[in-house]
C-alpha cells in the first residue's frame, strides 16, 4: 500500500510540472517571446519550485522527449548540410580555446572576487557538461550547492537572454531549420524506422557513456537516415511542442529544493560569472563571423556556454541550424572535459576546499 501511495504522488507531482510548464509556454508564445515554449516553460517551472512546490519530471519522460527532441533537431540534417561541414575546422578550433579561456576566466573571478575556494570556483565556473562537472564536484569536495545554483543560472539566464538579445538587435536567423516543418509528412513504415533506428543510436551513446548521449545519439541517427538522403521524414509537430516544453521542465526543475533565500545568497556570483563567460563567448563569436562566412546569430548560440541538449533545442526554436550549434558545443565540451582534470592538478589539487560561496559574496 505503501508503494502505490509513493508512485502516486510522483505521477501528481509529474503532472503538476507538465501543467506549469505548459502554462508558462503558452503564455510566453501568446506574448510572442522567442523560443517561448522552452522559455515559457523553463521560467515557470522554476519559479513554482522556487516558491516551494515539488517539481520533477520522470527519469523515463525525461528520456524519451530526449530521443523526440533529438530526431526532429537530425531531421534538419540534408545532403547539402553534411558537405558544409567542411567549413567548420577553424569555428571549433577557436571555439575550443575561447571554452579554456572561459574556464580560467570565471574560476578566477569566482576565486578572487567572491572569495570562492578554488575546487568550488573551478566547478562552478567550468562552461559545459553540467552532468560531469557535477559528478567531479561531488567528489573533489566542492561546495555543491554553490556550483548547482551557478551553474543554473547560467543555464537559464542563456536560454532566456539569447532569444530576448537576438530579437532585441534585430539579427535574423539562417533559415536552415523550423519548427514549424516538423510536420507529419512521411508513411507510417519511414517513420518508424526514423524511431527505431534513432533510438537506437541513442542507447548506444548512452552505452558507451557519450555526454547527453539521448539528445546527441538520437540527432546522430536521424542525422545519418536525412544526411544520407535514405529517408525523409518529420514527428508531428505537436509532439515535438510537447517534447520541448517537457524538455524545459526539466531544466526549470533543478531549482527544486532550493530555498530562495540560497539562491539569491549565490545569486551575484552567479551572474557576475555568466557576465564574465558570456563577453568570453561573444568576442569569440565576433571574431570568427569576421574571419568565415558563418551567421551572427549562429555562432552566437554556438559559442554559449549553455548545457548542449538545451542550446540545440533553442537554436531549432530560433531557426538556426542545430547541426552547426551541436558540432560546436560538443567541441566545447571535449575541451572542457580533458581541461578540467589539468586546472584541478595546478590550481585546485592542494586547496582544500573553504566552503565555496558559502558567504553569499
Amino acid at each position: 500500500m505503501p508503494s502505490w501511495n509513493f508512485n502516486y504522488r510522483k505521477l501528481g507531482r509529474a503532472a503538476e510540472t507538465l501543467l506549469i510548464a505548459a502554462a508558462g509556454a503558452l503564455f510566453f508564445v501568446w506574448i510572442k517571446f522567442p523560443a517561448g515554449l522552452i522559455c515559457g516553460s523553463m521560467l515557470a517551472v522554476a519559479a513554482a519550485a522556487l516558491a516551494g512546490r515539488p517539481m520533477a519530471v520522470p527519469g523515463p519522460l525525461a528520456r524519451v522527449v530526449f530521443v523526440i527532441v533529438g530526431i526532429s533537431l537530425g531531421a534538419v540534417v540534408t545532403p547539402q548540410t553534411v558537405h558544409g561541414v567542411v567549413d567548420w575546422p577553424l569555428s571549433i578550433a577557436l571555439i575550443s580555446v575561447s571554452a579554456l579561456c572561459m574556464t580560467a576566466a570565471t574560476m578566477s573571478y569566482l576565486r578572487f572576487v567572491h572569495g570562492w575556494d578554488m575546487k568550488s570556483a573551478l566547478y562552478g565556473g567550468s562552461p559545459g557538461g553540467m552532468a560531469q562537472v557535477m559528478a567531479l564536484a561531488a567528489q573533489s569536495g566542492a561546495d555543491m550547492r554553490a556550483v548547482v545554483i551557478v551553474q543554473t543560472v547560467r543555464v537559464v539566464f542563456l536560454a532566456v537572454g539569447i532569444p530576448a538579445g537576438l530579437a532585441l538587435f534585430g539579427l535574423a536567423a539562417s533559415p536552415t531549420a523550423s519548427l514549424g516543418a516538423a510536420t507529419f509528412n512521411a508513411p507510417l513504415l519511414n517513420l518508424a524506422v526514423l524511431v527505431v533506428f534513432s533510438t537506437f543510436t541513442a542507447l548506444l551513446l548512452s552505452w558507451i557513456n557519450f555526454p547527453a548521449s539521448m539528445v546527441f545519439g538520437a540527432m546522430l541517427g536521424s542525422g545519418i537516415l536525412h544526411g544520407s538522403g535514405f529517408i525523409e521524414a518529420s514527428l508531428p509537430w505537436w509532439l515535438v511542442s510537447a517534447a520541448i516544453v517537457a524538455l524545459g521542465a526539466t531544466v526549470g526543475a533543478r531549482f527544486s529544493n532550493t530555498p530562495a533565500r540560497m539562491l539569491f545568497a549565490y545569486l551575484w556570483a552567479a551572474l557576475g560569472s555568466f557576465a564574465v563567460a558570456i563577453a568570453i563567448a561573444t568576442a569569440f563569436a565576433f571574431m570568427v563571423s569576421r574571419v568565415t562566412n558563418a551567421h551572427i546569430s549562429d555562432l552566437v548560440i554556438a559559442f554559449a556556454p549553455g548545457a548542449q541538449d538545451t542550446m540545440m533545442v533553442l537554436a531549432l526554436s530560433l531557426n538556426i541550424d542545430p547541426v552547426f550549434v551541436g558540432a560546436h558545443q560538443l567541441a566545447r565540451f571535449l575541451v572542457v572535459s580533458l581541461s578540467l582534470p589539468v586546472f584541478m592538478h595546478f590550481f585546485a589539487r592542494d586547496n582544500p576546499p573553504k566552503g565555496g560561496g558559502q558567504s553569499g559574496n
